[in-house]
């Protein structure tokens, strides 16, 4: 005798096997309640081949930018799947080429997943299953941002590592966007981005809270290393000046040229140079699988500092 399909099956079904909801609830209907017979047909199906693999851990696959001809607007992808070897392949790379080109035509902040794919009517997302089918890896669009600048002196650049596991877009402006000066040092700045990861561009971008959090933090470290209460505001208010600096684009020492100061210095210096103000408004800077909990196998960082 059929067993009743309820909720509680659908959603039993669906812990057990990734898929979704309309999808766990025909299986159902088609196995007559049977929960084991359900899973199967889920499997026959191959409906779960791609969704059973989505608690793998995917830190391998590629970081892409793309920029409009008139370097208006930019984008920055990060595509994800599990080994070097499927990231190397053709499949892969044509799946992340179409992303971003998807990315380059959406609004922001929208769900790629359900936008259309390039070359037919299937969404970004039931191209993504087919491929994890296929490749038998997880492969997942983990996120995107992009960057638009509307100065008339306004400009994005894009900076991808070789090998496409570091990317960074740098939102620009100058008094001629196509002075060779300006388009080099935003070059360089998008590499100090990529070498040195600051969290903002200028300390009034910083969080309060961040701030408050930091100052506690070398407080308990004074604390700790016995210091005369006293002492503490001088010697608090250079450590975070020196923090300040650390973490903010403007402030940090650049990396290519180290003696000459500071990206602010050279940034003041070269609006003199070329007679107009010279602003950087904002960067995004991807690092393949950053914040996914895996034991790194080399410094992206480090490298970037070393060819600059």
């Amino acid at each position: 005798m059929p067993t009743k399909i309820t909720t509680e099956l659908i959603k039993e079904l669906r812990e057990r096997t990734g898929a979704g909801m309309s999808d766990c609830k025909n299986a159902l209907v088609e196995a007559e309640g049977h929960m084991e017979k359900a899973v199967e047909v889920i499997l026959k199906k191959g409906i779960v081949k791609a969704a059973a693999r989505a608690g793998r851990v995917a830190t391998e696959g590629e970081v892409a930018t793309w920029t409009a001809s008139d370097t208006k607007r930019g984008v920055i992808v990060e595509v994800n799947c599990q080994t070097d070897f499927v990231s190397r392949g053709d499949d892969f790379k044509t799946f992340v080429r179409n992303v971003l080109a998807v990315a380059s035509k959406a609004p922001s902040g929208i769900d790629l997943g359900a936008q259309k794919y390039p070359g037919g009517d299937k969404s970004v997302e039931q191209v993504r299953a087919e491929l994890v089918a296929k490749t038998g890896e997880n492969c997942v669009v983990r996120r995107w941002g992009s960057l638009e600048a509307n100065e008339p002196g306004g400009f994005v650049h894009a900076y991808v590592h070789p090998g496409g596991r570091l990317a960074v877009l740098v939102h620009a402006e100058g008094p001629d966007r196509k002075n060779p000066d300006l388009t080099g040092f935003v070059e360089n700045v998008a590499m100090q981005v990529a070498a040195m990861n600051p969290m903002v561009v200028r300390r009034e971008q910083l969080q309060e809270q961040e701030v408050s959090k930091q100052k506690e933090i070398f407080e308990a470290q004074l604390r700790e290393e016995g210091k005369p209460q006293q002492a503490w505001p001088k010697i608090l208010d250079g450590k975070m000046a020196k923090w300040i600096n650390e973490v903010t684009l403007l402030g940090q020492e650049n990396v290519w040229d180290p003696p000459a100061g500071s990206i602010d210095k050279l940034r003041q210096e070269l609006a003199k140079k070329i007679g107009g103000e010279v602003k950087i408004h904002a960067f995004l800077r991807y690092g393949l699988g950053e914040g996914i909990h895996k034991p790194p196998t080399e410094d992206l960082a480090a490298e970037v500092a070393k060819i600059i």
